[in-house]
């Protein structure tokens, strides 16, 4: 058997045991995987739902030989039909840049896992700035008027949730620059240009850091009295289309990530979509990802449709 033919049967394998929330794991199969997929079951039990069908194809993207072993980098595009109680199904998507290496054309077990899900941060891309509310907190003096239209924010995350506009640079980390588009084609005005500490703008080779880096963004969207206006909610139910939720995953106050609210499920719980990792109409909880600590902490803005 192959080793793309082996990698077939690992992802089928998979997926059959997350149908029908199913999935069943010994001590010794508590791999990585495996518990991402337990975090998802465990979010639809708690939403009364499961997953009916599951599909999921790669594709290689690239392959080098290091000291006679194989290394292929792939992605794995996995998508799940989930019904909940009320017959409503839900198309969710997503994505993972994953690894495997090759050693006599078999996929090798390196005691974690037969295949890794590859970080796409580093200490340079997934900059934190140490950014706080006093920063953005300014008079509030010739505010200005804007319009936020959720449908037309929705329309674009939905349209470039896998890909990216070529009208702005792609970024490795890069949830919170598709968050921004998503507002600014929205309808919401940038503002600041020219300083990175200020404001929240986008211009050629230059941004502010709130348009880029999800701390950064957090502490905009609690502070600003220009561009974006948002007031925080206590919880996800509160939030509505177009709106936007901040993930602290560990827990120690420095924001990682960032989504916008595309749908509602059947008990009016978020569905979001994101970069990075990229994914489509996802559980906003996030249990179900292999960044996920039991010490998540997560903030609810509600973006105001006028200023």
């Amino acid at each position: 058997m192959s080793w793309l033919e082996q990698l077939k049967e690992l992802i089928n394998v998979r997926l059959h045991k997350i149908v029908g929330n199913s999935v069943r794991c010994s001590e010794t199969e508590r791999m990585e995987y495996e518990q991402q997929l337990e975090g998802k079951l465990e979010q639809l039990k708690m939403r009364n739902a499961e997953i009916v069908k599951a599909t999921a194809k790669g594709q290689v993207v690239s392959q080098k030989l290091v000291e006679g072993f194989r290394i292929v980098d792939y992605t794995l595009h996995q998508q799940f039909l989930i019904k909940q109680s009320n017959e409503k199904y839900i198309f969710e998507e997503q994505i993972e840049p994953r690894q495997l290496i090759i050693n006599d054309n078999h996929i090798m077990n390196n005691h974690i896992m037969k295949d890794m899900l590859l970080p796409k941060t580093t200490a340079k891309t997934n900059e934190y700035v140490d950014i706080k509310l006093e920063d953005y907190n300014d008079s509030g003096e010739n505010r200005q008027t804007y319009h936020y239209d959720r449908r037309r924010a929705v329309q674009y995350a939905e349209r470039w949730w896998n890909s990216y506009n070529p009208k702005y640079k792609k970024f490795t980390d890069d949830c919170t620059n598709y968050i921004s588009q998503c507002l600014h084609e929205g309808g919401i005005p940038m503002t600041g240009f020219g300083n990175r500490n200020r404001g929240w703008w986008y211009s050629g080779n230059s941004w502010s850091y709130s348009w880029t880096v999800a701390h950064a963004f957090r502490w905009y969207l609690s502070g600003a009295k220009q561009g974006i206006r948002a007031v925080e909610v206590s919880s996800a139910k509160e939030l509505m289309l177009g709106d936007v939720i901040c993930y602290d995953f560990e827990g120690d106050g420095r924001w990682n990530h960032n989504t916008i609210v595309v749908a509602k499920d059947a008990n009016n719980e978020p569905l979001v979509n994101a970069h990075t990792y990229n994914s489509r109409m996802r559980y906003w909880a996030y249990r179900d990802s292999s960044a996920y600590t039991p010490n998540i902490k997560y903030k609810f803005f509600h973006i105001l449709d006028r200023p």
